[in-house]
């Protein structure tokens, strides 16, 4: 007997529809590379002063990097880095005596004057339109207090904790200084030893995202100090032109600060309009405030993009949003390496999904020695 249409649709097996699929399929992907990654940094956390070393070693090595290049069309290579280093070194020692000299030299008047801009805004916060209480005021800043004593000192334990000992410091020192030379020198040995240890199948992907992450890293570290000299620069000629007291110790906060992206310098110059306050009255601080908005507009709508090109392609929310990740883990340190390691990330995801085309390394390549030049430098393909 023939089975009824009813008795047919009710036998049938439920099937999950094919979004409900979809969106399970990449929940659970998720997930796993979200237990990895958390295994990963869990196992960082354990040598954090190995791999913090490891880490400045590439930074060193990608400001060395052209400066080696260049050497080398003239010179031998070991002769070439050794140059190379040295003219790093000496440019660190000299923009980091030239900040620490200007913070040491004006530090109490700049405390001075920041500490008389707050208080400026405190009578603003009382007899102003808000009419706050003094007990309100205080409740303010005693939170305000509190937030910078607890990062600043999650921060310091960080460091005290793990580079603390001597023996934890000559430990990292020798690994930076090992490892930048041998990145230096031998790059293209170690990448290929790496790349050879991958599948055969995945070994031209794997040689393809180890290369989009090095070029993220090596355009960003490059990128960053150039931005962050031009922001103290510009930063500097606007304090000059309206006359704020301690305009070269402004500059040089500018300038560490501009290595946080997007926030890092907005907020060291919002320092710059507490002094002007101070010193020079409302007016002078709201033209630093315009100032301040300026500077982060060129610095995010032009330098950024004309200097790092396509190294950083995260949105300015994305941005913050990883630095305030980054600050809250590992405090100064998480801040300052969160956007490279993000940006890499960022590249290698879009490489493996497709979503990057026109990436300059071809995918049908392994790490031999025309991927990789003769310092550890991923080479472009001819044409791109």
């Amino acid at each position: 007997m023939a089975m009824s249409e009813q008795e047919h649709t009710e036998r049938q097996p439920l099937r999950v529809p094919e979004t409900l699929q979809s969106i399970a399929g990449i929940t659970w992907r998720l997930l796993i590379i979200g237990i990895a990654f958390y295994l990963l940094v869990m196992a960082l956390n354990l040598i954090f002063p190995v791999a913090i070393a490891f880490f400045l070693a590439m930074f060193t090595t990608a400001l060395a990097d052209p400066i080696a290049r260049i050497f080398m069309r003239v010179l031998p290579k070991w002769l070439s880095v050794v140059l190379a280093l040295l003219l790093i070194f000496l440019a660190s020692v000299f923009l980091i005596g030239r900040v620490i000299g200007s913070i040491v030299e004006q530090g109490p008047a700049l405390a001075e004057a920041i500490s008389a801009g707050i208080t400026e805004i405190e009578n603003w916060l009382q007899q102003g339109p808000l009419s706050l209480s003094s007990d309100q005021v205080g409740q303010v800043e005693q939170k305000a207090q509190e937030m910078l004593a607890s990062f600043g000192q999650s921060a310091v334990e960080l460091v005290v904790n793990e580079l603390g000992t001597l023996g934890t410091l000559i430990v990292a020192g020798s690994v930076y200084i090992f490892g930048t030379i041998f990145f230096m020198t031998t790059g293209r040995e170690i990448w290929k030893w790496a790349v050879d240890w991958a599948p055969d199948r995945t070994r031209a992907a794997v040689d393809v995202c180890g290369q989009l992450a090095w070029n993220n890293i090596a355009g960003y570290t490059r990128g960053v100090v150039l931005v962050a000299i031009a922001d103290a620069t510009l930063v500097l000629i606007g304090l000059l032109i309206l006359g704020v007291p301690l305009a070269p110790v402004l500059a040089a906060v500018v300038f560490v600060g501009a290595f946080i992206p997007v926030i890092g310098a907005p907020i060291a110059t919002l320092l710059a309009a507490l002094v002007a306050l101070a010193t020079m009255g409302p007016t002078t601080a709201l033209l630093v405030v315009v100032l301040t908005v300026i500077v982060g507009s060129f610095d995010g709508d032009v330098l950024q993009p004309l200097v790092m090109g396509r190294t950083v392609q995260l949105h300015p929310l994305a941005i913050v949003s990883i630095i305030a990740v980054g600050a809250i883990t590992l405090g100064i340190v998480g801040a300052l390496i969160a956007i490279p390691v993000a940006s890499s990330i960022y590249a290698v995801l879009k490489y493996l999904t497709g979503r990057d085309p026109n990436h300059p390394f071809p995918p049908d390549q392994t790490a031999d020695d025309s991927t990789v030049d003769k310092v550890g430098q991923p080479e472009p393909a001819k044409g791109s």
